[in-house]
């Protein structure tokens, strides 16, 4: 552990979590793993004890949860699915009938039980491709991580007595953490664990608290107490700064600070370049909390909702009730402004639990999106129901996942056609001029673009996957992803081949994939034509002030000039080289954002 020393500006690199500089001093929380099982053969007498002191140690996590949920501070109201998803693990039979299971038929000890129980469950969660999805393994180890704490009977730390503003660090931080912590005392997080989609950094970007995670041993290196510098924007801790280093990050602090407050003043004008030309902002969700920050960092309606949230946090599968409840609140809180739902991108790599559907050998173009549908025609319809009712209370457009062709667009309309039939007769009322978008997300779809743009009312291009299936590149295996490159010059004739075909037939294009948001990439995405571009809520501002800062014509002589160009990294070197220059107040030379 690095004490206070003659030893200055020792810098420690994590992952970026949440952007913002804080200066002072630190709060070390225990949160360590318990890293020493050992396993034991029990008796007939001795499984049974076993069983009930296993029980014994989930009903105490359980209370402990209701608890945590019945004092949890107004900052964190919106973030209660997390704690109500721990309670609703406790139940899940991949944990608890497992657990209790192995106890009884291996005849171990509970603590070894449940080490086999999280393995086999991290196995399984590791397999899954979407990167939010298999970062919820990490609420399946906070679990298990309290009911080992009560068997250990280590109990829960109380961390809501912190007096004085400070940093915390630790292990790592479960929802059960953050939501007993006065926020007015936590200037920033700090942990060994963790990545973009942790709970702790949603947590912390919810609520604009600067984070850096997966630091690996930042509880060994820094001390409890100790003076450092936490700079979320980059990823960067410094501990034990010296006086010049002190000056320059209060500048800095503050020049952020002033730049965040000019961008987020702007943030509800139109995206609108020096020009003239208009392109709409809007934001991706994934749950009904993130609404508010939709509306608050000036986006102009959601233009991707991400349904699967509902069918992969339960046992059961939801019913068109619930599903309804959840859309017309959505579309009741952003109104007038137009919500965009994704229907159902299940299957291939995510099931909701209690779905038993085979092994793929390939997942990613397996049975999955709008083919799992048509498979499950009667989950299909109950999502399709609550989306048409919930479009009586307010602007509600339908968008159908990994359409590769024609027919599979004309036979998602027809079941549509059906539903909303079914609704008439039943005297229902809906939006009967619902409109009805394509993902353009394969290269088949690319191909037939033209015949795509007769059959819906608007495009929408999503390019995480658009990229990956292109250039058949997994960008989650390490030994391939970096060759996962939105610069990719088949890439950019994709989307302008994607727009021209939009535009001969009258129609809208959006892009809703993480290029969207990707500061150098806007002059090139303003100048192919784009009507709208989705993205998450906090990267809005950013984007907004590049384009009201921008003309068409220079976008245009970009691009121009890229189409010229022959690989991806000389796209990429030549966007970074002008674009930064042209904006230094909000890109840095290497092109990543100075906020």
């Amino acid at each position: 552990m690095v004490n206070q020393s003659d030893i200055h500006d020792i810098v420690l690199q994590g992952i970026a979590a949440s952007p913002g500089i804080v200066i002072g001093k630190t709060y070390h929380v225990d949160r360590g793993e318990m890293k020493i099982i050992y396993e034991y053969l029990l008796n007939d007498v001795q499984v049974v004890q076993e069983a009930a002191r296993f029980e014994e140690a989930v009903e105490k996590t359980r209370n402990q949860l209701r608890v945590f949920l019945e004092e949890v501070p107004e900052e964190f109201k919106d973030h209660l699915h997390i704690l109500d998803a721990h309670l609703l693990i406790l139940k899940d039979r991949m944990i608890y009938d497992e657990t209790l299971n192995t106890i009884k038929k291996e005849q171990i000890n509970v603590e070894w039980a449940l080490k086999i129980t999280l393995d086999k469950a991290r196995a399984a969660f590791s397999k899954i491709r979407d990167v939010y999805i298999r970062g919820r393994i990490k609420d399946i180890e906070d679990v298990v991580s309290m009911i080992l704490r009560n068997l250990a009977g280590k109990g829960y730390e109380d961390i809501t007595t912190i007096k004085d503003r400070v940093i915390v660090v630790a292990h790592d931080l479960s929802p059960a953490d953050t939501s007993q912590m006065n926020i007015d005392r936590v200037m920033g997080f700090i942990t060994n664990m963790g990545s973009k989609t942790s709970h702790t950094s949603i947590i912390a970007q919810s609520l604009q608290i600067p984070a850096v995670v997966g630091l690996e041993r930042a509880t060994d290196r820094i001390g409890n107490n100790q003076l450092i510098i936490l700079d979320g924007s980059k990823g960067k801790v410094i501990i034990n700064p010296s006086e010049a280093t002190l000056e320059e990050y209060s500048r800095k602090k503050g020049k952020y600070e002033q730049y965040l407050a000019d961008i987020v003043r702007c943030a509800h004008l139109p995206a609108e370049t020096i020009d003239g030309y208009r392109v709409s902002i809007k934001g991706n969700i994934e749950q009904l909390e993130e609404v508010t920050a939709v509306l608050d960092f000036g986006a102009e309606g959601i233009g991707l909702y991400r349904t699967e949230f509902l069918y992969l946090s339960s046992k059961t599968l939801p019913e068109e009730e619930e599903l309804f409840e959840n859309y017309r609140e959505v579309c009741e809180i952003i109104a007038p402004q137009s919500v965009t739902i994704r229907t159902l991108d299940l299957g291939g790599d995510k099931f909701a639990s209690n779905l038993e559907l085979s092994d793929e050998m390939n997942p990613a173009m397996g049975l999955r999106a709008i083919r799992f549908c048509f498979k499950m025609q009667q989950i299909f319809e109950s999502q399709l129901r609550a989306i048409c009712r919930a479009s009586h209370y307010g602007n509600v457009q339908i968008m159908f996942p990994l359409i590769s062709g024609v027919s599979e667009i004309v036979r998602a309309k027809e079941i549509l056609r059906k539903v909303q039939a079914d609704l008439t007769r039943e005297r229902i009322p809906f939006d009967e001029d619902l409109q009805v978008g394509s993902m353009i997300e394969v290269p088949s779809a690319v191909a037939v673009a033209d015949l795509l743009a007769r059959e819906v009312d608007f495009f929408s291009i999503g390019t995480n996957d658009l990229i990956q299936y292109s250039l058949a590149v997994d960008r989650t295996n390490e030994y391939v992803a970096y060759m996962y490159m939105p610069f990719h010059p088949a890439l950019l004739r994709m989307i302008r081949q994607v727009v021209a075909s939009a535009k001969r037939e009258g129609i809208r294009v959006a892009m809703c994939g993480e290029m969207a948001a990707d500061p150098l990439c806007i002059p090139l995405l303003l100048a192919l034509g784009l009507d709208e571009l989705s993205i998450n809520p906090h990267a809005i501002p950013l984007i907004k002030r590049i384009i009201r800062t921008s003309t068409l014509e220079e976008s245009r002589d970009y691009l121009s000039h890229t189409f010229n160009l022959n690989t991806a990294r000389d796209v990429k070197t030549y966007l970074t080289e002008v674009v930064t220059k042209r904006f230094p107040e909000e890109l840095a030379p290497d092109g990543t954002p100075v906020m």
